[in-house]
């Protein structure tokens, strides 16, 4: 055999060693609504990401698309996904939900997850996290520290995940003050900083000096910044470089230990559609450090919710509470199941305005 050969066959050798390798690696998807920099809901999920690598190393490839819109546009960015070989895809946003089922349906040997929806196959699992448990705190620590009594609140879409929290804040705010109210701006999209931050003003405008949000950007952090006396609170990431003031505290979302224990039971076999909704106590949902603005007798109070909520001795939705339009919900000490909770599309009593359509 001539050396030209035998360094032929080598070389053929060595390309299919390096395919197998490749074939090894499980191929980890994800689709985001927003950029990777948003500085909130897409930052942490791909900190998740990247802690997806750390963990697996070379035995897994991560690959992602940022800011793809709700509708046809996931789906077709989750079918060049599968197509290119991933091995399961995590769809970050309510808005992915029929896309995904819809995806799956035509790759029933990729496995999906899908964050804060309801619909599963046996290919397509659902996760989220308690984020009402966070609001209960946040509304606490707002009703104890608003002067005007006012406290405005940035809503993105009029579904349950946000209804759920909109309701959670106040019932918390009303607890401590009585004469709390909430002004409620629908802002009719996840990631918008320049609507995010006209939707601050207007509420500050209108005499709120605290400001809540469930949208993604630090838009409403600046705008309450320069405003000077108001309050904020991170969402789904700590906002931290806006502490002590205007931000005292924050919902963390911690998706890391998650993603990694998804991509481990496909890498060994063992994955199956479950539905997880996990809080403060499984560590999915984060309390962030709670800053020197805040007075110390205050934030004992909001530790020792966020310590009650955790180990399950506290329920943020509990009795008695009516519905807006005066109807009872929950009887003295009960607690909501999760079953309401999820398909929560009612104010609480004392909440002013309508839910849209």
């Amino acid at each position: 055999m001539t050396f030209t050969k035998i360094l032929t066959g080598a070389v053929v050798a060595l390309g299919l060693a390096t395919t197998a390798m490749a074939e090894d690696k499980t191929k980890v998807g994800f689709v985001y609504v927003g950029p990777v920099g948003d500085g909130g809901w897409t930052y942490e999920h791909d900190k998740g990401r990247l802690a997806v690598e750390a963990a697996f190393g070379d035995k897994v490839e991560t690959v992602f698309v940022e800011s793809v819109a709700e509708g046809p546009d996931s789906e077709r960015v989750m079918t060049q996904m599968a197509l290119d070989g991933a091995d399961l895809i995590f769809t970050t946003s309510f808005g992915y939900m029929d896309p995904t089922i819809n995806v799956a349906a035509k790759f029933p040997n990729v496995k999906f997850e899908h964050a804060t929806g309801y619909k599963r196959a046996d290919n397509v699992s659902t996760y989220s996290a308690r984020f009402y448990e966070g609001r209960a705190i946040q509304g606490h620590i707002a009703g104890k520290m608003t002067k005007s009594n006012i406290v405005g609140y940035i809503g993105s879409f009029p579904i349950p995940e946000v209804i759920r929290g909109i309701n959670s804040a106040y019932i918390h705010a009303k607890k401590v003050n009585p004469d709390v109210e909430f002004k409620i701006i629908w802002a009719y999209t996840w990631f918008d900083p320049a609507k995010e931050a006209d939707a601050a003003k207007v509420l500050i405008e209108q005499g709120a000096d605290v400001v809540l949000q469930h949208t993604d950007s630090t838009a409403p952090q600046a705008a309450a910044q320069e405003a000077g006396n108001v309050i904020t609170f991170g969402q789904a990431s700590d906002m931290g470089q806006y502490a002590p003031m205007p931000r005292v505290s924050s919902i963390i979302d911690d998706w890391a230990p998650y993603y990694i224990a998804r991509t481990q039971a496909v890498m060994d076999g063992t994955w199956s559609s479950t539905d997880t909704w996990d809080g403060i106590g499984a560590g999915m949902v984060g309390i962030g450090e709670i800053s020197d603005a805040v007075p110390e007798d205050i934030k004992a109070e909001a530790l020792a919710m966020k310590a009650a909520l955790a180990d399950g001795s506290y329920h943020a939705f509990t009795g008695p509470l009516n519905k807006q339009d005066g109807t009872p919900f929950l009887a003295e000490g009960e607690t909501a199941d999760d079953g309401a909770l999820a398909g929560m599309n009612f104010y609480v009593e004392g909440i002013v305005g309508d839910i849209p359509n």
